[in-house]
């Protein structure tokens, strides 16, 4: 029998980056191998469950690039299934009916300590249904791909249950069931099912005593910089917040790839097809993965340095558009200008790490008037003062001269290097007041652009046009009286 490997998501809300991990590692286990990847939504959490979040598994997963071959499998289709096999366990003395624990001082109910294994009470209303875990000494040896095999005494698994009160089934059921029907061959999940795993060997062997239990790879936890479990409280945890941020998908996968195992090469970028052919699940080792933030960036500006410039621009697009629902660009609908864009593109596409930083660096191209920040402006005057006014007024007396061409200046073509003629007026009234080129250009950006920091100042302005660019400056020129 070929592979037959799933990733089983829970829509509870928005796809973590370490089930992201977890499909990656299934997903290119099957196509090494040319097993089967499912996809199975495991749904029965019916309190917490979110209609909207299965759109978003689904998008998640196909912006990674991650298809499957059968799925998706709602769990919650399998309710009658899944309760048919835990009332056989009962009819077959594997499970019996426990009342609920009385509740400790926190209002949460107190472990259960086995008060109902030998009481004979029949099924009511109320009562959860408890797989009957053996006593009489033995264990449950999980051999597993990534950690070992580790050995779990019967006397020290409780009698877990299989059924609410309410009747619904629970997870660890459902998950075996489900694995058991679908014919799974190898369960590659997080860490933090290592303590389950007992379990479900104990419920495979009573439910499908003539099939092996498959194949386990447990992979390590993500941990943040401080080396703690990544937790939703104080990291961002959703794939969805990095793909609207402007992380590319090619530099997600490989980054998540590398979460737990490294290629045999020592390559730090390698595309699908590389990974596929590299990955190996008994390569992944069992020390926790460290998320790193700083690293995924550097990934990530490398690989926005990389495209073909046509790409870039087309890549940008959902940000400058306002497709993003959850970045709109700082400006009106209709006002992006697309040809404004393509020229300036090369040069911001060498200064940005995520593509949601592109419109904050073009902006003042597409307002009508840019958006000051006020301390970048304090900056400047301070930096320039006394000399800020006639700075700017001999700046706007120089680009008002129609005789000094504005645009079709080319440094690249031109030899000797040839300044530009925008470049050459503001620095030639800077230096007849005394000043440094740094500080004659700082109040000159922040007029015309709105900030200190963004694109080649000369050749934004080139872009944004002699009239605009002298009106900017004149504005600013006038707010020092």
């Amino acid at each position: 029998m070929t592979d037959r490997l799933r990733i089983a998501p829970s829509p509870t809300g928005m796809f973590h980056v370490g089930t992201a991990r977890t499909a990656l590692f299934n997903w290119l286990h099957c196509r090494r191998t040319g097993g089967t990847f499912v996809l199975r939504v495991e749904d029965t959490d019916t309190e917490r469950n979110q209609q909207a979040a299965f759109a978003g598994i689904e998008s998640a997963m196909a912006w990674l690039g991650l298809d499957w071959d059968e799925g998706p499998f709602f769990q919650s289709a399998q309710r009658d299934r899944h309760v048919a096999v835990a009332l056989d366990l009962a009819e077959r003395d594997l499970a019996y009916w426990s009342d609920p624990m009385p509740l400790a001082g926190d209002g949460k109910p107190l472990p259960y300590d086995g008060r109902d294994r030998d009481a004979g009470k029949e099924r009511a209303p109320g009562r959860a249904l408890r797989f009957r875990t053996p006593r009489e000494g033995g264990a449950e040896t999980v051999v597993d791909l990534v950690r070992g095999t580790s050995t779990f005494a019967h006397e020290t698994v409780e009698d877990f249950a299989i059924l609410r009160g309410n009747g619904d089934p629970l997870f660890l059921l459902a998950n075996v069931v489900d694995d058991i029907d679908t014919r799974i061959s190898h369960v590659v999940r997080g860490e933090d099912h290592l303590t389950n795993t007992a379990k479900y060997q104990l419920l495979w062997s009573v439910v499908a005593p003539d099939q092996p239990h498959p194949v386990f790879a447990h992979l390590p936890l993500l941990v943040n910089e401080k080396r703690q479990k990544l937790s939703k409280r104080r990291d961002k945890l959703a794939l969805e917040i990095y793909r609207d941020e402007g992380y590319l998908a090619e530099t997600m996968v490989s980054y998540l790839a590398q979460l737990g195992w490294a290629p045999p090469d020592g390559r730090e970028r390698l595309s699908l097809d590389e990974l596929v052919d590299a990955f190996r699940l008994e390569d992944v080792i069992s020390s926790p993965a460290f998320f790193d933030l700083k690293k995924l960036d550097a990934f990530n500006g490398d690989t926005i340095r990389e495209l073909p410039t046509a790409t870039f621009v087309e890549r940008c697009g959902p940000w400058l558009r306002g497709e993003v629902e959850a970045k709109p660009p700082p400006w009106p609908d209709g006002a992006y200008d697309a040809t404004r864009f393509a020229v300036m593109a090369p040069l911001v596409q060498t200064r940005i790490v995520r593509l949601d930083e592109v419109a904050s660096m073009v902006d003042f191209l597409m307002l009508d008037e840019p958006v000051i920040d006020e301390a970048a402006w304090a900056k400047a005057v301070k930096q320039t003062d006394p000399h800020t006014a006639g700075l700017l007024d001999a700046v706007v007396a120089a680009w008002s001269d129609d005789a000094m061409p504005w645009s079709g200046w080319d440094p690249v073509d031109a030899d000797p290097p040839v300044p530009s003629p925008i470049k050459a007026a503001v620095f030639d009234a800077g230096e007849a007041m005394g000043m440094s080129r740094k500080k004659t250009q700082a109040p000159v950006r922040v007029a015309a652009t709105g900030r200190d920091v963004g694109p080649p100042l000369f050749e934004a302005l080139e872009v944004l046009g002699r009239e605009t660019s002298i009106a900017r400056v004149s504005a600013a020129r006038a707010c020092l009286g």
